[in-house]
């Protein structure tokens, strides 16, 4: 069922789609040979997907489009911010490592916020796609999609870049700090 604050105004709507076109035309390297204006009719096409562009973009993600399926007609964003999205860090791993902690629980879990947001965590794969486009997370990390094996064991993984050299490390799911967060994707 669709939550009512997912309607954005005329005004929102015509904002968020504005800082998008800017952003698509500013970093033409990201998805070349692309056009803005197909795009555009399939965002505004779709009102859930446009909410959850609007939470990508109110978060500190600066969404902007990395990759087109022409065989699906899917266009794929992904949160391309220097920094980890600065709304959603200092949160653990998912639902399970957040009611495990005892004391000093962070508010939120990545997983879950995700999922609130009508968006997926990068995978490891996608991760290092991203980081093919720039240098992200220089002084941040990014929790990732963990394989289950390893988080049944409680561990979660995150990344980052240092060195000029992208990491993959583990921690422990339910560990947070206020330098970590985690980058999404979105298929339109």
């Amino acid at each position: 069922m669709k939550n009512p604050q997912q309607n954005l105004s005329a005004e929102q709507s015509e904002e968020l789609l504005n800082t998008l076109k800017n952003r698509f035309e500013k970093n033409e390297q990201r998805h070349a040979g692309l056009e803005w204006m197909p795009l555009q009719t399939k965002i505004e096409a779709d009102k859930e997907k446009l909410w959850s562009l609007y939470e990508m973009e109110r978060t500190g993600g600066e969404p902007d489009v990395v990759a087109y399926n022409k065989a699906t007609d899917e266009y794929v964003f992904y949160d391309c911010s220097a920094e980890s999205p600065k709304g959603r860090r200092s949160i653990c791993y998912d639902r399970k490592a957040l009611e495990s902690r005892k004391e000093n629980k962070p508010e939120n879990s990545a997983v879950d916020m995700a999922a609130n947001m009508g968006i997926q965590l990068l995978t490891e794969e996608q991760y290092w796609e991203l980081q093919k486009l720039g240098s992200f997370d220089v002084k941040t990390s990014s929790w990732i999609e963990t394989p289950a094996d390893i988080r049944k064991l409680g561990g979660a993984l995150f990344c980052d870049r240092r060195y000029n050299t992208v990491f993959v490390y583990h921690n422990g799911a339910e560990s947070y700090y206020a330098g970590r967060g985690f980058r999404g994707l979105l298929k339109i």
